[in-house]
Order: structure tokens, then sequence, then C-alpha cells
């Protein structure tokens, strides 16, 4: 019966019929004309839904009807792209204890689509792998874990997946695509590899010159970190040079030119302003005065009373396991520097201190220390 309007021009509403402003979310709510079922039933308050899915999944069902009705389910997820449901749904069907290979094999299979459309690829192969063995000519478990193999680049797997598929199916569309492209990135990679290891061994004989070079010099390399500055031994020197790096932010190393000279990331500590420069790559016959002139042709910005001018200068290296002191001359090289007795090549970085003669900053810093003068 319909009920009266507040005026007789009212369009008359039935009893318990549809509201016109939400009639299409009303009629969604009945489970025959639902799109999509909710995640979780609640039987309080959708008691139909929970009707319809006792019925479906009746514990009295045989387990192989059972584990068919969730690969239909899991079918139906799937359909509707919600790959996640789909693999709950075909992994319940698994849970149930039935004797039937292909269907088992059939809900692997599916399971291994849908983890593949969420990137599972390696619980996809599995799932492929598993549905092979119990049916080895099920093609479409064939062609998963086929794809699976090409998204792992296990390229040569691959091939031999689609292989055996070729052999049920010679003309399958999908194997013959992943094949070629296979071969032709497993060339790649094969050619990419031939190149890493070329490289590779290019490289351990460059480190192996360095390393004859270094040791020629009587240079001194020390390990860090350490508790104690320790000269290094001929095994360790090498394994030092394999990550020969300065702590710069430009990763300079010591290099060996084409002429066999070496050439070495240099660090200038300027301890009263607390300042540095760095030289990335400092000639072993280049003399420190002329690298000065150089740095100091305008005079740097925190040197307010103009005092670091390359005449009034003073280089050190600090031998820190004795706490002395070793003044340089600014007219020798590079090289000399390093052949002195007593320094060590530190980080793969030699490092100096500049200081102004005898300035009292100077003269507090060499307190308590040995300084071994020109």
């Amino acid at each position: 019966m319909a009920d009266a309007g507040e005026s007789g021009d009212a369009v008359p509403r039935y009893r318990n019929g549809f509201h016109p402003d939400t009639w299409e979310q009303e009629l969604e709510a009945i489970p025959m004309f639902m799109k999509r079922c909710p995640a979780e039933i609640d039987a309080a308050r959708q008691p139909d839904l929970a009707c319809l899915q006792s019925l479906l999944f009746d514990e009295e069902k045989e387990p192989a009807e059972l584990a068919a009705m969730y690969k239909n389910e899991g079918n139906a997820y799937f359909g509707e792209k919600d790959y996640g449901r789909a693999v709950r749904a075909y992994s319940e069907g698994l849970r149930q204890r039935f004797g039937d290979a292909e269907l088992r094999a059939v809900l692997l299979s599916n399971r291994a689509a849908a983890q593949c459309r969420l990137g599972n690829y390696r619980s996809a192969l599995a799932d492929a792998t598993q549905a092979r063995k119990l049916k080895p000519d099920h093609l479409k478990a064939v062609v998963r874990g086929a794809l699976c193999h090409m998204e792992l680049k296990n390229y040569s797997e691959a091939i031999a997946w689609c292989e055996e598929g070729l052999r049920i199916d010679p003309k399958e569309k999908k194997l013959l695509e992943a094949r070629a492209k296979a071969d032709k990135l497993k060339q790649i990679e094969e050619r990419d590899a031939r190149k890493a290891k070329a490289m590779a061994k290019k490289e351990q004989c460059q480190k192996e010159r360095l390393l004859a070079a270094i040791k020629e010099r009587n240079i001194k390399l020390v390990v860090e970190p350490s508790s104690e500055e320790e000269e290094i031994s001929d095994g360790l020197a090498e394994i030092c040079l394999n990550g020969f790096c300065s702590d710069s932010a430009t990763g300079a190393k010591v290099h060996l030119d084409a002429d066999g000279n070496l050439s070495w990331p240099v660090l200038f500590l300027y301890p009263e302003h607390e300042q540095t420069d760095f030289i990335e790559a400092f000639h072993e016959n280049s003399r420190f005065i002329d690298h000065l002139m150089v740095m100091f042709a305008e005079l740097p910005p925190w040197d307010l009373e103009r005092k670091y001018l390359p005449s009034n200068l003073e280089l050190y290296f600090e031998d820190e396991e004795r706490a002395e002191m070793y003044e340089l001359n600014p007219k020798h090289t590079l090289l000399q520097v390093l052949q002195h007795q007593r320094y060590f090549v530190k980080a793969g970085t030699p490092a100096v201190l500049a200081f102004v003669k005898s300035s009292p900053f100077s003269k507090k810093y060499f307190s308590g220390k040995k300084v071994h003068r020109l």
C-alpha cells in the first residue's frame, strides 16, 4: 500500500520501499544485487550474507567441492583485480584435504597468477613449480613460471621453462615472446659480465702496478681506523689499496700516470683557524712552495690579520705515535717528504700542517711535543 504524501501531487512511496535519494545504495545492500562482497561479513548486521556464506561453504560439503568453490571465489576476486583476496581464496581452497591433483594444480597456478599481479614473483614461482610437479603439462603454470623467472632476471631458467612449455604447445604466443626476450637479455647479461670481468682484471693490474710503485719508493701506509698507528705489511698495504681513497667528498685517490709518476690527494691543515685546503692531484715531483704560491696568491677571507703569506709559513707533519713534529722544507717535493723515515700516509691522503712563523698559536701547539726543525 502506498503512503499518502503531504500533498496530492506528491509521488506515493510504498511501505518499506527505497528512498528516492538513496535507492542505489539500498539496492546494492541486497546480496543479489551486490557488485562486491564485503571483506568481513558481520552476521548481526548482514544476516542475509552470513546465511549465503554458510550455504556456500558448508563444512558438511566434500573437501574437493569446497576447494572448487574457493577456486571460483578466487577467480571472481581476480576478475575484480582484487588480487590480495584472490590469493586468500585460493589459499583457503588449497587448505582443503582432497586428492584431485588437477584441481590442486589449478589452485596453485591461479594463486601464482594473483601473486604475480601483486609483484610477489618468488611466491608465484614457488606455486607454479608445485603446480607443474602435480601436472607437468599444465601450460598456464609453465607460462607463469617462465614469466616469473623473467621478472626475477633468471634468464637461463626462463628459457628452460619456455622450452618445456613449447613442447606442450609450440605456438603459445607468450612463451615464444618470453623466450625471444630472454635470449636477448641473456646475451646482454653475458656481454656485461665479460666487460665487468675485463674491467676488474684491468683495475687489479692497475692496483698491482700502483702498489709496486709505492713499495719501490719506500712510502709507508697505515690502516685506519686503529687505536695505535702501525706501519702495515705488504699484504695489508695491498688490502688498503683495494679501497684506497681519501676522506674528501671528491673521493680522490692516488694514481699512477702513463709516465710512471704518482699523484696524491694532499690535505693542508691550518689549525689556528680550523681551516683546510685540498689538492686532488699533487704530483710527487712538485714542490710545496709552488703550491703555496698558487694557494695564497690571494689571501683567504679567514686571514683577517693578513699573515698567511707563502714566505711567512712553516710546514710540518706530525708523528702521532711519538707525539713529535717534523718541519718540512717548502722547497722539497712531495716525494721527498713521503720518503721521510717517520712519514706515514693515513687513509690514502698525505697531510701537512701550516703555521705562521713564530706565532703565539704555533708555540702553544708545539708545547709538550718534540719538534724536529730544519
